[in-house]
């Protein structure tokens, strides 16, 4: 089956062209473009709701001020995005979030949701934001004058088989907001990411490494939090040694106790 008929299929053709790039001696035309992809992107295609409200930050990207990273750096740092994104969800929903919005995919795996629940923890909101940013992997990605856009559909350099099956979960179609997902404040990868496993929509396109008879042993590394805080916030660490036949009991006896995991790792 050719790629094409692949990307038809799965409804991922508006989101397999080339990407948007403010290029030097741009046309108004074309920055207007790189405004409704940055805002589509970041947003979760909520621009509709945006009107004027960055129009100060239009303004510094128009005289070169700053640079296409530079905007969407002011946009995921706003008001606006953490009272769409923030406030409402919970913390791991939030850090999916984040992947697909300025990353371009899904975490692939539980230490990275762990890498920035320390790094929100220890350093706060604008820290963890500029990680995303200003990592080698954006670097390598978009630059500063690429607007971000969905990479996880095709492979890149370190990607993980299941990094595919998430951001097709994340993705939810072209005409889907972010926001209005069902139970959309929760996370939507959950226990798939805390187990490494492909989300259920590709099950029967990619196929899970363990099985009922893996004898493995694992370390859950789990975290209490501060219940009734918008965010979650670490307070204390336990390491739970479990076989793969209690992974999804303990899974959901940590969760049902209020607590988060961290990570899962093979011994």
């Amino acid at each position: 089956m050719s790629s094409s008929l692949v990307e038809e299929r799965l409804g991922l053709s508006p989101v397999m062209g080339n990407p948007v790039e403010l290029r030097a001696h741009w046309t108004e035309d074309e920055l207007q473009q790189v405004f409704k992809a940055v805002y589509e992107q970041v947003f979760g295609r909520e621009r509709v709701y945006i009107n004027n409200t960055f129009a100060s930050a239009e303004a510094l990207l128009r005289n070169g001020s700053i640079s296409v990273r530079g905007f969407i750096t002011i946009l995921a740092k706003s008001e606006f995005y953490k009272e769409k994104f923030f406030y409402c969800n919970s913390q791991v929903r939030f850090i999916e979030l984040n992947y697909k919005h300025l990353l371009g995919r899904a975490p692939q795996d539980q230490s990275e949701i762990a890498d920035h629940v320390d790094r929100y923890a220890s350093s706060g909101y604008d820290s963890d934001i500029d990680s995303y940013i200003y990592s080698s992997e954006y670097d390598h990605a978009f630059g500063d004058n690429i607007v971000p856009s969905y990479r996880g559909f095709k492979s890149f350099p370190g990607m993980k088989t299941v990094g595919f099956s998430h951001l097709l979960t994340l993705y939810r179609g072209q005409g889907n907001s972010d926001n209005a997902q069902s139970n959309s404040s929760q996370s939507v990868l959950g226990q798939k990411i805390a187990l490494g496993l492909p989300s259920s929509k590709t099950t029967g396109i990619l196929k899970a490494g363990s099985t009922a008879t893996d004898n493995r042993v694992y370390l859950v590394e789990v975290a209490s939090g501060l219940s009734g805080a918008k965010v979650a916030v670490r307070l204390s660490r336990q390491v739970l040694k479990v076989s793969f036949a209690q992974l999804s009991q303990c899974y959901q006896q940590v969760h049902k106790q209020g607590k988060k995991i961290l990570s899962i790792t093979s011994l």
